[in-house]
C-alpha cells in the first residue's frame, strides 16, 4: 500500500464542500471583534476565543507595532540560545505575579506548551493521568510521554470517583501527574478542582491545569481556575495560551522556580523551537495590562454569555450548562449541524461546528462563544436567528 492512499481515499471534506455546507477554513477579510468580514459580508462573530475583545484594541495593536520597530519581526533563535529578549523576561515576571506563581516560562504556542511540559517531566516509570475530554494538546503530549516509556492512564470526564480509582491502581511511590483542562474547550464545563486537589494530596500526585479557556474568564480578576476555587497554592502547574484572552499567539506555564528551571534546560519543545516573536509577546503584555486595569470586561463577558445561555434554554435548545464564555448548543447529528451552520452563516452569523470524532457520536453541536465587546443588538440578533432556524428545522417549537 502506498503511504498516500489514505489521502486519496479521504473524501468526507469534499462531500461536505459539494453540499455547500462546509464550515471550516473560511477566510476572514477584516476583523473588528464582534463583527468580521467574510466573503465581502459583515458577519456577527459568535465563535471566536477573543474573549475580552482585545485583538482590535488600539493599545494592543500599537504595542505589537512598536515591538516590530524596535526588535524586528522575529528572534531568529530559540529561547535557549539567541531568542530571549527582555520582552520575554518582562512578560514572564508579570504573568508570574498575576498568576501567583514563583516563575513563568513562555512557549511559542499554547499547543506546544503541553508538549514542552508533560514529556519532559513524565518519564519512564512515571504516570500521566488525564481526563478523557482534555484538549488535543494534552492528548498529544501524553502520547509523547508514553512513547518515552511513561505510563498513560485516563479517567472518565470530570469524574473524581474514577480519578480516585485510577490513582489507587498506581504504586504509591511512582511519580504521578494529573492533567486536566480548567475550562473544557468543547463544553465550557469547569473541572472539579477542589476534589482533584484532595485526591492528589492523598495519593502524592502533582497537578497540571490547562487554563487556556479560563484565564481572563473565571477566577479573581480573571486569574483562572485555581483562583476560582481559592486553590492557587495547591495547583502545581498552570499552563495557558496567548491566542484567546491575550489577543496574540504563544503559550506559558507557571510553577515553582525549580520546576521552571528544569523545563528551561530540559524541554525539547522549548530548546529546539524559535522563540515567540516580539510582536506576539508585546501584544500579550499589553493585553495583560488591560485585563488588570479593566476587570469590568470580565463581568461584561460573563453577563453576555449568561444572557445567551438563558436565551437558548428558554427557546428549548439543549445547552451544556456552565458559567464560562462557551455556550454549546447540542443538535445531535453531524448532518444537522452542517445544515444549521449554513443557515446561520447565510443569515450573517458565524459559529463553530463541532462534529464526530471531535465530539462523541450523537453529541454534534454548534459551539458558540462570546466576547466582552458583544453588544445587545448583536446578541439579540443571534438569538432571533437561532430561534427561526430552530423552528424551521424542528429542534424547537
Amino acid at each position: 500500500m502506498d503511504l498516500f492512499d489514505k489521502c486519496t481515499k479521504y473524501t468526507r471534506a469534499d462531500e461536505v464542500k459539494a453540499s455547500g455546507m462546509y464550515p471550516y477554513f473560511r477566510a476572514i477579510e477584516a476583523n473588528e471583534g464582534p463583527v468580521v468580514k467574510i466573503e465581502g459580508r459583515d458577519i456577527i462573530m459568535a465563535g471566536s476565543n477573543n474573549y475580552l475583545g482585545l485583538t482590535a484594541h488600539p493599545k494592543v495593536k500599537e504595542a505589537a507595532i512598536e515591538a516590530i520597530k524596535k526588535y524586528g519581526t522575529g528572534c531568529s533563535g530559540s529561547r535557549y540560545l539567541t531568542g530571549t529578549l527582555d520582552l520575554h523576561i518582562r512578560l514572564e515576571e508579570k504573568l508570574a505575579d498575576f498568576l501567583g506563581k514563583e516563575s513563568v516560562l513562555l512557549f511559542s504556542t499554547g499547543y506546544q506548551t503541553a508538549q514542552g511540559i508533560i514529556p519532559t517531566l513524565v518519564n519512564k516509570g512515571d504516570f500521566i493521568i488525564s481526563d478523557r475530554d482534555n484538549h488535543a494538546c494534552i492528548v498529544a503530549a501524553n502520547m509523547m510521554a508514553k512513547g518515552g516509556f511513561a505510563e498513560f492512564k485516563r479517567y472518565k470526564h470530570n469524574d473524581m470517583n474514577d480519578l480516585e480509582r485510577v490513582l489507587k491502581s498506581i504504586p504509591e511511590d511512582a511519580g504521578k501527574l494529573v492533567a486536566s483542562d480548567g475550562v473544557f474547550s468543547t463544553t465550557g464545563e469547569i473541572v472539579d478542582l477542589p476534589k482533584m486537589v484532595e485526591l492528589c494530596k492523598k495519593h502524592n500526585a502533582r497537578i497540571l491545569i490547562d487554563d487556556a479557556h479560563s484565564t481572563g474568564v473565571i477566577g479573581k480578576g480573571g486569574r483562572g481556575t485555581p483562583s476560582e476555587f481559592g486553590l492557587v497554592n495547591e495547583v502545581d502547574m498552570v499552563m495557558g495560551t496567548f491566542s484567546k484572552t491575550f489577543a496574540s499567539l504563544g503559550g506559558f506555564v507557571g510553577a515553582d522556580k525549580v520546576v521552571i528551571n528544569y523545563l528551561k534546560h530540559n524541554s525539547p519543545a522549548l530548546i529546539f523551537s524559535a522563540s515567540p516573536t516580539p510582536a506576539s509577546v508585546a501584544a500579550a503584555d499589553a493585553a495583560l495590562d488591560i485585563l488588570i486595569a479593566e476587570p469590568e470586561r470580565i463581568d461584561k463577558l460573563i453577563a453576555n454569555a449568561e444572557k445567551m445561555r438563558k436565551g437558548f434554554k428558554e427557546m428549548g435548545f439543549t445547552v451544556i450548562d456552565s458559567r464560562t464564555a462557551i455556550v454549546p448548543v447540542v443538535l445531535g447529528e453531524d448532518e444537522y449541524v452542517f445544515k444549521f451552520w449554513r443557515k446561520l452563516f447565510d443569515a450573517g452569523i458565524f459559529v463553530n461546528a463541532f462534529i464526530s470524532p471531535g465530539v462523541p457520536v450523537g453529541m454534534a453541536m454548534l459551539r458558540t462563544s462570546f466576547m466582552a465587546t458583544h453588544q445587545d443588538v448583536q446578541l439579540n440578533k443571534i438569538l432571533e436567528v437561532f430561534g427561526e432556524i430552530g423552528k424551521e428545522m424542528g429542534f424547537i417549537s
